[in-house]
Parts: C-alpha cells; structure tokens; sequence
C-alpha cells in the first residue's frame, strides 16, 4: 500500500503535515509493506503555486497511492481522488510521522468536508 502525506517541507517523515491539500509544497510517499514502513519518499508538489481543479489529484494518482491524509480539502478534490479510486483522510495534524501512525491505526475519519458527505462512512478505514 502506497499513502501520501500533505508536507509542508522536505523533510521525510519528520515533516509537518499541510493542512491545506492544493498548495502542499510536497508530499510525502510511503509504502507499507506487512504493516511496516517499506520505503519513503518525498516529491515535490509542481501545482503548489497555482493549479486547475483536478491537477493535483491526477499528479498523485500518478504515484500509483492507494490512499492521501491531509489536514483538509474541499469537496471537489476529493471527488476527483474517488475517480482514481484513492481513499482520502483528513484531520492530519502535527509530523508526517505521527499522522501516518495514526491513520495506520484506523483513527482518521474520513474526508467529511462537509455534512453531506456522510455517505463516504467506512471507505477509509484499513484492517491490518
């Protein structure tokens, strides 16, 4: 399984999550291989300045991720990321660490940016 992580720096796993998914200077790509950090790498976000709705989402998909955690997104986004059938997680706060520990543990919601989202319910949760 291949996650990203909204970045606000270059700094692998010890980076502060963005909590702002579009303008996310990098992201950071980790792959989980029988429950355990396989390979991490962080690239850089080349619509962080200035994008079109649907250009980050296709970036990304691009990677081959299963899954993105950031700290929010709009409702638009999100659905672009469904497209690609890739789970989004929001809420992430703090290091990239420390939010893919707990989304590895289940304790993320799913992407709710607003109420009538409700029907995303368990979409996002991984049994490990």
């Amino acid at each position: 399984m291949r996650i990203a992580i909204t970045s606000e720096e270059n700094n692998g796993l010890e980076s502060m999550v963005c909590q702002h998914f579009g303008r996310s200077p990098y992201f950071v790509l980790v792959d989980i291989e029988e429950n355990k950090i396989a390979r991490v790498e962080t690239i850089e976000n080349p619509f962080s300045q200035k994008h079109n709705p649907g250009d980050v989402p296709a970036f990304v998909a691009e990677f081959g991720v299963n899954s993105l955690v950031s700290g929010g997104m709009g409702k638009r986004a999100i659905g672009f990321f469904e497209q690609y059938g890739i789970t989004v997680a929001t809420g992430a706060l703090g290091t990239v660490a420390q939010s893919l520990e707990k989304y590895l543990q289940g304790n993320f919601p799913t992407a709710e940016p607003c109420s009538d989202s409700v029907e995303h319910g368990a979409n996002g949760h991984h049994h490990h």
